[in-house]
């Protein structure tokens, strides 16, 4: 009984720290986010790009064992010429274009190497697109700064809302195949958190209620399948965390695997569809 007292005290002292180291980086992450959206330009381009080197050089490492993989140069050097590529020319399609050149170039360079040219190369897709996604509507939508922080809050919302919930609650796993720690409670909790975050963020800014909190929860849905995705990669690598640069989240990936599915799915929403991220706010 002494020991198992020790063992727990130790683990809820573990788990405190934990949620302390989490909650501290979390606000200034958070913190460095709104600072760059606000900001604008160039500053939003050095934060997108200062996030996917950190998660380029994540995702190569975890696709190839031995650690060092050339292709994170190619896939370092994609990011900065399609930021480049939307702040010279917004509505041009040469971010787009760089994208695709720049997964051809990391497939070659896999095959040269011949270590997975399909994982390589999907790396560069992966995060470039949630990159090329967020500047995009930071620089060509209409308030752009605004529906760029709306997205990151349904993000935050959705993420910290499964966490502690899915922590508190416990229950039934979601889909343990793809992720063994994901719950049904954390899914819920997410999505309603989303939710809420969401319709009090556009009823600030004098949009419908009621509309933002049901396309902040479908966004959470969105972002939840993200999140699954990077745990089921996560596992076809034999990792737990894509790294352990955030103390308290892990990786990078682990800390951006929602916004690169939720990104993509509000620019083309936006911006070839025509779509009113605000619901009618008009900041």
């Amino acid at each position: 009984p002494g020991e198992a007292a020790v063992h727990k005290s130790r683990s809820s002292f573990l788990t405190s720290q934990e949620f302390l180291a989490r909650a501290i980086f979390g606000v200034l992450l958070a913190a460095v986010a709104i600072a760059g959206t606000l900001g604008g330009g160039i500053f939003f381009a050095l934060f997108l790009g200062a996030g996917a080197l950190a998660a380029a050089r994540e995702w190569h490492r975890m696709v190839d064992a031995e650690g060092f993989a050339p292709e994170v140069f190619v896939n370092g050097l994609t990011m900065i010429v399609t930021l480049g590529a939307v702040l010279v020319a917004p509505r041009a399609w040469w971010g787009a274009t760089a994208l695709a050149v720049g997964a051809t170039l990391a497939a070659i360079v896999a095959i040269a190497r011949q270590v997975s040219p399909f994982w390589h190369s999907f790396g560069v897709v992966y995060i470039g697109l949630g990159v090329l996604s967020l500047m995009e509507l930071r620089v060509n939508a209409a308030a752009g700064q605004w529906v760029v922080l709306g997205v990151f809050l349904v993000i935050w919302a959705a993420d910290t809302g499964a966490w502690l919930s899915g922590s508190l609650i416990g229950g039934p796993k979601l889909v343990p195949a793809l992720s063994p720690n994901k719950t049904w409670a954390g899914f819920v909790g997410g999505v309603v958190l989303a939710a809420i975050c969401g319709g009090v963020f556009v009823r600030l800014l004098h949009g419908n209620v009621l509309w933002a909190a049901l396309g902040a929860g479908l966004l959470a849905i969105v972002g939840h399948c993200g999140d699954l995705f990077e745990s089921w990669t996560k596992r076809q690598f034999k990792r737990k965390n894509s790294g352990g640069l955030i103390p308290g989240h892990g990786g990078v990936l682990d800390r951006i695997d929602s916004s690169l599915f939720v990104a993509p799915v509000v620019a083309i929403l936006v911006l070839l569809a025509g779509f009113d991220p605000l619901f009618g706010a008009h900041p």
